[in-house]
């Protein structure tokens, strides 16, 4: 699949996901991102480490999550096109 046509795959998806479930994707993408760099770069420290951990619990705990069952359900439809 092209990177073109990845893009307008994602533009078609985007406006069908629920706030909540577009800010877990955002913090998603930000996660692999913040990662990326800091391969590319170096490695983190402990302390990063263990603060991007417990960012990612706080966010779980305010329910910034999707179960995995809905997850499923998400995949499912971008599959079935």
């Amino acid at each position: 699949m092209t990177a073109k046509a990845i893009d307008n795959q994602l533009n078609e998806y985007w406006p069908l996901l629920e706030k909540e479930e577009k800010q877990s994707m955002l913090t998603f993408m930000k996660s692999i991102l913040k990662f990326k760099t800091a391969a590319a770069t170096q490695r983190i420290s402990i302390e990063q480490y263990n603060k991007e951990i417990d960012e990612a619990e706080a966010e779980m705990n305010a329910g910034h999550f999707i179960s995995q069952e809905d997850a499923k359900k998400q995949a499912a439809l971008w599959f079935s096109k």
